[in-house]
């Protein structure tokens, strides 16, 4: 509060972001004493709110409410994104308006802005360039295993299979039964944000959309980018689609924080590859009810949910790639590319992990070992595993560690 800085809130829609900023924040407004006129409130997605769903008149209904030395007013925007129309999307001078009245707002001294949005590209990507250095960017996400768990309780091991099912989106948790649960999932993937991006970028193939919407959720863990999809998506379902229109599509369903994007990583050579690269879904529900709860399979689940945990303790994750020697028929040494699943940095610290369903095959535990015994750095190598076991480090100075204590103890990591 009061930093001079304008707080953007960005997440996938119906994370909670509206009720951290219109219910919680605004209640707590209220607790200190702040009057409720110096408390101007929009919400972009309310059809009450249609015609201020432009810039100029956003910024009328907003700055006739503020008077000059008269205290601090607190501005909350709820998805302000709306605020520029479909039409005036292909016109980057429209965006350039949007940030104009909110850095304007920043200049007053008394107000305080902050602002919910369900699209990256036009809030926190934008954040440091078009607000100057005078953006706060706070991540929402659907809740963590450990936030569930808090409110859930009971056996460790139900809840997580539960979890892992219906994922966190909040208001799950308040359907009473698993038919209810199934159906608000359905409903938000095809109700909310499918017909939000088809309607927000007037998407010309929505059949195509749905398909590779399917197609990442089904294939989550797996490398991939858009030629391959293209490709897919001809011989699979006969859908014929060129890479620029898939690569679009990818851009909008990250865009709109349904999906993130993994790059594979060089360890030793420090460097991206340009593709391809892995997708993971936001929620491990919404990912189960696209798929109809069709494809459950623990593997894939376990390491989404592994990926989204990172992403919400704030690292940058990335998919790593090493090289290894190993023989081949003939008994030659040869060198080919491993990856490790998940390279987490938070500056200064970084970490390798390995999701492992199971490590009691021996094979199956070589080949989960193998990439992070060839990194030759000094940071955390770690295997998790679903096990109940507490966690211990083996004679290669890997940490094992079982996926409930990795899920509930943040500072296993650290």
């Amino acid at each position: 509060m009061g930093n001079g800085q304008i707080k953007v809130i960005t997440g996938v829609r119906r994370c909670g972001k509206s009720f951290l900023v219109f219910r919680l924040f605004r209640e707590y407004l209220k607790e200190i004493g702040v009057p409720d006129d110096h408390v101007i409130e929009v919400a972009l997605d309310d059809d009450d709110n249609e015609k201020l769903r432009d810039v100029g008149s956003l910024s009328r209904h907003i700055k006739e409410r503020i008077l000059e030395q008269s205290g601090m007013y607190y501005v909350l925007l709820d998805e302000v994104q709306l605020a520029i129309t479909r039409e005036e999307m292909r016109n980057p001078d429209v965006q350039v308006r949007l940030y104009g009245l909110l850095n304007s707002l920043m200049r007053k001294s008394n107000v305080d802005i902050y602002a919910t949005g369900s699209n990256s590209k036009m809030l926190s990507k934008d954040v440091a360039t078009e607000f100057r250095g005078r953006g706060d960017v706070v991540e929402v996400h659907p809740l963590s295993f450990s936030e569930y768990y808090s409110y859930v309780g009971g056996d460790k091991v139900a809840a997580l299979d539960s979890f892992l099912v219906f994922g966190g989106m909040p208001l799950v948790l308040a359907k009473n039964d698993a038919h209810a649960k199934r159906e608000y999932l359905k409903s938000l993937f095809n109700e909310v944000y499918m017909r939000d991006i088809v309607e927000r970028y007037e998407i010309e193939r929505p059949s195509v959309l749905s398909e590779l919407a399917e197609d990442l959720c089904s294939s989550v863990g797996s490398l991939t980018n858009a030629n391959k999809i293209s490709r897919t998506l001809k011989t699979v379902r006969g859908t014929a689609v060129d890479n620029e229109t898939i690569a679009a599509y990818l851009n909008h369903l990250t865009e709109s924080f349904l999906f993130r994007c993994a790059r594979r990583y060089d360890v030793k050579g420090k460097r991206y590859f340009e593709f391809p690269s892995k997708y993971y879904c936001e929620d491990v529900g919404l990912r189960n009810a696209w798929l109809g709860f069709r494809q459950q399979e623990e593997t894939h689940l376990m390491e989404n949910v592994i990926y989204n945990e990172l992403v919400t303790r704030g690292y940058a994750v990335d998919v790593g790639v090493v090289e290894v020697s190993e023989k081949d028929g003939d008994g030659k040494l040869r060198r080919k590319k491993v990856e490790i699943d998940f390279v987490a940095t938070k500056a200064p610290t970084q970490v390798y992990i390995q999701s492992a369903l199971s490590v009691e095959n021996p094979d199956k535990a070589r080949a989960e070992l193998r990439p992070l015994l060839a990194v030759r750095d000094f940071f955390r190598k770690v295997v998790v595993s679903k096990t109940t076991l507490p966690p211990w480090v083996d004679d290669s100075g890997i940490i094992r560690m079982g996926i409930y204590d990795f899920l509930l103890d943040e500072t296993l990591l650290s």
